[in-house]
């Protein structure tokens, strides 16, 4: 298998006053092209740090990460944005829609970062919204649309520049359960289709929708595998209770 994602031996530190905070504390991994992967855990865990990383909106303190065998973890600022917008597509808790435009507009916005021509734009930007099941709202406007369907517009925004990863943070936090279930279900339907999905989340009833689950506590991983095995969704001392029972 490709490795699409590579973390080795990174570090992100965080000077406080007269102390250090290791927001990351050696990490190393890696996700395959193809991959549904969930990276969990509480506040303070390190799962934003690892999220800013993997998404190119920060670098490491030490390590490397490489995305796509390219080592990406020493770009400047216009690098990064670079890579970040050829490869990288994201999904907000907050949708991050622009209300004035259209669901059409919201979807096209990065194709015009990328300066791609109007009719290539529109043509991507339709067959993303096919893909999520709103094409016959792409006149609308984000206020016009049920939470659930903005979050829709949101995954159509990232799948229309043909990422090699979908990067979801908490995609389904500013929605009820009924809805989230949806939000989720598109999320594994675009991985059964081919897409890769790293999906970051406090919630484990969240994280055990994705195949794989990677646990962080303290800026480390704790547990990394089958998102089915009971150990993917107990806490640590939970786990230390159970074994003096």
């Amino acid at each position: 298998m490709e490795h699409l994602i590579e973390l080795k031996d990174v570090y992100k530190i965080y000077p406080m006053g007269a102390e250090a905070v290791h927001a990351l504390d050696g990490v190393s991994l890696t996700i395959n092209r193809g991959e549904f992967v969930a990276i969990v855990g509480q506040s303070g865990s390190g799962k934003s740090t690892a999220m800013n990383i993997i998404g190119c909106l920060d670098v490491p303190t030490s390590g490397t990460y490489r995305l796509g065998g390219v080592d990406v973890s020493t770009m400047d600022d216009d690098q990064q944005a670079e890579i970040r917008n050829k490869m990288l597509g994201f999904i907000f808790q907050q949708y991050n829609l622009i209300p004035k435009l259209t669901v059409l507009e919201n979807v096209e916005l990065p194709l015009l970062y990328a300066a791609l021509p109007a009719e290539e734009r529109r043509r991507r930007a339709m067959e993303a919204l096919e893909r999520v099941g709103l094409a016959d709202k792409y006149r609308n406007l984000p206020s016009q649309l049920s939470g659930g369907q903005q979050q829709r517009v949101s995954i159509a925004r990232a799948l229309a520049g043909k990422p090699s990863v979908i990067l979801a943070d908490e995609p389904t936090g500013a929605l009820d359960s009924r809805t989230g279930r949806e939000v989720l279900g598109f999320l594994q339907k675009l991985n059964a289709e081919g897409d890769t999905v790293v999906l970051i989340t406090h919630d484990n009833s969240i994280a055990v929708k994705a195949r794989r689950v990677i646990r962080l506590q303290d800026g480390r991983i704790i547990y990394d595998g089958d998102a089915a095995d009971p150990r993917a969704v107990v806490q640590p001392e939970e786990a230390g209770e159970e074994a003096e029972a």
